[in-house]
Order: C-alpha cells, then structure tokens, then sequence
C-alpha cells in the first residue's frame, strides 16, 4: 500500500502538470478533441492498446495483467463547463465561456497517473484494466440523443473485452481535504430532465380579458409542483423538483403567446421516482387546463441513481482502510442529489463510485461545484490517485 502512496507522491509533479494543462486548455461534452489526444498520446508511450474516437472524443486503453482474471473498468471523464472562470489561478481557462468548474480537468490527471503506477505493477495483476476516459459528462446530449457514458456503452465499452466490475470517483469540494465518502447503496441521484412548453393567447397588456396568459398558468404551475415532494413523497425519502429556467414574452405590455420552463427532477428509489413523475405530469397538464391553456411536455431520463454494489465497495472501503488508518471513512451517511452518468455502467456491472473531499477554505479553495470561482486543493491527487490504483489492484489480486 504504502508504494502506490510513495509513487503517487513521486509523480505528484506529472499529475499537477497534467491538471493544470487541461484546466486551462478546457473543452465542452463532445468537444474534447485536445484532451483526448493528450490522454492517446499518454496512454500509447505506456504501450498500452488504445482506441480513440469512440463516442466522438472517448479514448479506451487495456492494461493485461500477468495472470487471467475479470476485467475492470476504471473511468474518467474529461468534460468542462460553459462558465466564465473568475479564479485568477496562474492556470486559469484561456477559453471563454468554458471552465473546468467540476474537477474533471483532475479526474484525467488522476486517470493518466494510475495508469503509469498500474502499468508498472501489470505482472502482479490478475485480470485487465480498461482505462475510460469520458466525453460528455455535464449533461450534454450528443447527435444519438445520448449523453457521453450512454453513447460509449451503445459502441461497446462494457464489452470486447466484457467489463466484470467498475470503479470511478470525484474530487469533492463540498468536503474538506482528508474527507472519504465510500458508502454502500444510493449515492447520488437519478435525474430527469423536463422542458414544458405553455401556450396561451397573446393580448395587450391593457387588455388582459382579451388573452389566455401564459406566463399566469406557468406560475401556477411552479406553485403547484413544490406540493409534489411535500405532500406526495415519505419525508424520509429524498426528491427533488426545480424549475430552472423561465422564459417568456419580449415585451413589457405584451402578453405572450407561450411560456418555456426547463428543470430537473432527482430522486433515489425507484417507486418515489414514478410518484413523483406521475404526478409531475398530472399537476403540469391538469393546472395548464384549468388556466385555460393548453401545454407540451418532454421528460428524459438523464441518469439513473448511482448504486453502490456491496462486495466492490467493501473492498474499496478495507483497501482505504490500509492506506489511509488515520481517516474515518464516511461509510454510508453520504448522499447528493448531484447526478452522474456513470449510474448508466453500474447498472450493468456492479461497481463502487467514491468520493475524496478537496476543498481547502484556508487557500480560499472552498467554492463549490459549477462555481465560476471553483478551484480545489491539488494536495487530493496523490491521495486518489494511490487509492484508485490500491483500489484496483486489491481487486485483481
């Protein structure tokens, strides 16, 4: 154990090196043509099998161990943010508009680095490593209507050779350095994303008789959803409806023809999200209805929840353990309802997602995520680098 913590120490340079490249030469889902030659280029000097283009920017590497086993997935994602950086880091975003505001410019670093500390230990494995580094993360939808994980496993990533289990895991500035969060069971929500369009009858605001007013039953609507979780759903189980965006009229005395709203849905268990999907849709076309307008619904799945399987999570949990004793493991007191599309691969293969706190509020490196002045404490890489790589060389024993 304590070799992979030294020689994460050791590449620490590379890692901070390589972090500090993509964060400041960030791309958009889909986009991530300069990460993903970078990431090829890297993984090919290991001489590692690497095939590029897959999902449009995805890039998959194979590390044979020296002895038969199962296959193990290890996945990165590589996408950043349409925000304005506002950090004044020395390393800060040359692209306007576009940050990494997630972390994920670190997820690939870490990537790279686990590769180089596993591919140095390969004859002790037994099994493969399939390296995945993700396009598409944040919730963008490609050409195929599929974000980056569902579009990567529709070309084949979970097979040839077939995928047996799955880790991943996220810098987490919601919690300071040190913190570990490896829970059994729901980690972060499954999401929804709903686009309802309202249409009315536009008038002269000094007219108001003569209209069936949009923005009115869209209000309405807002008003009636928050019932949703409040009276529909056991208190005990968590969900979430947020209405996000609102767009309506050009005009201060116009009333509209239409009313857009945009917003997510989240939730864990399964029955609680047909509840509330159901009466999601009840209470949108119903209200709409009774304000005399009438209303186009479209709801897509964005992710599942992300379930941690049991037996994979233990063993990451002992091998923390070992590497790190003086840190109480947060076991499973964790949720977000943040989501995350690698819930897609662990519906089909049992797998652990985990958690490493990286916020330092002493550095001023406590914003959240999606933040335009998010930054982390880049003291976190050697610790998840050592730990996905421990991680998967415990389980290719």
């Amino acid at each position: 154990m304590s070799d992979f913590q030294n020689k994460a120490q050791d590449l620490f340079v590379y890692t901070q090196t390589m972090r500090r490249d993509f964060h400041k030469h960030p791309e958009l889902g889909f986009q991530e043509v300069r990460t993903a030659g970078i990431v090829a280029n890297e993984m090919r000097e290991l001489g590692l099998e690497t095939t590029t283009g897959i999902a449009g920017t995805g890039v998959v590497s194979l590390l044979e161990g020296g002895k038969p086993g199962p296959v193990l997935l290890l996945r990165f994602d590589m996408d950043a943010l349409p925000i304005d950086e506002e950090t004044g880091a020395e390393y800060a975003s040359t692209t306007p508009n576009t940050m990494h505001a997630c972390g994920h410019d670190g997820h690939v670093a870490i990537g790279l680095t686990v590769a180089k500390m596993l591919n140095e230990v390969r004859d002790d494995l037994a099994g493969t490593v399939k390296f995945v580094f993700q396009p598409a993360e944040e919730g963008v939808i490609g050409q195929k209507g599929m974000g980056g994980a569902e579009q990567m496993m529709d070309e084949g990533v979970l097979s040839n050779p077939k995928v047996d289990y799955a880790l991943s895991l996220h810098l987490w500035n919601s919690k300071p350095l040190g913190w570990l969060g490896i829970g059994t069971g729901p980690q972060m929500a499954g999401a929804e994303y709903f686009k309802i369009t309202v249409y009315g009858k536009g008038a002269h605001a000094a007219m108001p008789q003569a209209s069936v007013d949009p923005i009115l039953a869209a209000s309405q609507i807002v008003n009636a959803l928050q019932g949703v979780v409040a009276r529909n759903v056991d208190p005990l189980k968590p969900a979430v409806i947020t209405v996000a965006s609102i767009q309506g009229g050009e005009a201060f005395n116009i009333i509209p023809q239409k009313v857009e709203m945009t917003g997510t849905i989240r939730t864990f268990d399964p029955d609680v999200r047909e509840t509330v999907v159901q009466r999601f849709e009840e209470i949108v076309k119903n209200t709409a209805s009774a304000m005399g307008s009438t209303v186009d619904l479209e709801l897509k799945r964005i992710s599942p929840a992300v379930i941690n399987e049991k037996n994979i999570t233990e063993s990451v949990q002992a091998t923390a353990r070992m590497l790190y004793p003086e840190t109480e493991i947060d076991s499973g007191n964790y949720l977000t309802m943040g989501a995350e599309d690698m819930a897609f691969m662990m519906e089909k293969v049992p797998g652990c997602y985990f958690f490493l706190g990286s916020a330092n509020p002493d550095k001023g490196l406590d914003y959240d995520h999606h933040h335009p002045k998010f930054d982390f404490d880049e003291a976190v890489l050697p610790r998840a680098a050592a730990l996905m790589a421990a991680a998967a060389a415990d389980i290719l024993k």
